[in-house]
């Protein structure tokens, strides 16, 4: 496993992947996070070249496919996937990741369940083209569905069928946060292989119920302890995950911070609990 930054994920924004690069490697993360549409735009050899100058390596893109909009929009972003999972694998990266609605006013299970094989089954055979994953996140808080009329997958045994019906190179984009507010424990991870595994994202919740939680109002991991990180990332490191491990606490006091000072918060909060699982 490695660290690795997501900027927009701290509230920080950079205006180029040499930015973000650089900033990254000021505070030592091994890994960033990155936008692939820049990467298209720069090319695979500067993009390279780039990496090789800051000594960071590119972790994981934002799944570009339009699938929660219209047609036209799905068919727009799914011309363009080839092109960009292209260079993705150029500059070798082969992972991506999106997160996936826990409920729905329009959709029952069955019905959402299909749209979104229909919807992402497209993509995923183009990214296993080029031999990326793509990784989907479930939304564990129950504040987070609660007030629709359709409740979704929100829980890892429910995204797992998803996975599998979506088609090859799918897998979780497992967050701490959802892993937690979903009830589950390290029995969950250990069960997994690896290659299941696509993205991490780590973080802490408020000292309150697990039901009273609110999914855009957390913490840095290890921040309060309410989120047994240790144990989650001692069982991504038994099963032989790995890939990045990225915050994203979504916390007012990190967005509040300049630049330099978020990145620095995030890279210590990351080391502690880095330490603490002995990684």
């Amino acid at each position: 496993m490695f660290t690795s930054l997501s900027p927009g994920a701290i509230g920080v924004s950079v205006a180029s992947l040499e930015e973000g690069l650089r900033l990254a490697a000021r505070h030592g993360f091994a890994g960033y996070h990155f936008s692939i549409a820049e990467a298209v735009q720069l090319g695979a050899d500067h993009v390279r070249e780039l990496c090789d100058e800051t000594g960071v390596r590119l972790s994981a893109f934002g799944f570009p496919v339009e699938f929660r909009q219209g047609e036209q929009d799905l068919e727009q972003s799914l011309a363009a996937l080839a092109s960009q999972a292209a260079v993705a694998a150029d500059v070798g990266v082969r992972r991506t990741a999106t997160w996936i609605s826990p409920a729905s006013n329009e959709l029952t299970f069955e019905e959402n369940f299909a749209f979104h094989v229909e919807r992402l089954r497209p993509a995923a055979e183009i990214l296993d083209d080029h031999g990326i994953h793509l990784g989907l996140e479930y939304v564990g808080p129950l504040k987070s569905r609660e007030n629709s009329k359709h409740t979704f997958i929100h829980s890892m045994d429910q995204m797992a069928e998803l996975c599998a019906a979506v088609g090859p190179r799918v897998g979780f984009l497992l967050d701490a946060w959802h892993w937690y507010t979903a009830g589950e424990d390290s029995t969950h991870l250990q069960r997994l292989n690896p290659e299941q595994v696509v993205d991490v994202h780590v973080n802490d919740a408020p000292d309150m119920s697990v039901d009273a939680q609110i999914d855009s109002q957390r913490e840095l991991p290890g921040a309060t302890g309410v989120i047994d990180i240790v144990t989650f990332l001692t069982a991504l490191k038994r099963i032989g995950y790995d890939g990045p491990v990225m915050a994203e606490p979504f916390s007012t006091t990190v967005k509040e911070m300049s630049a330099e000072d978020a990145c620095q918060a995030t890279a210590r909060a990351l080391m502690s609990v880095w330490g603490e699982a002995g990684l």
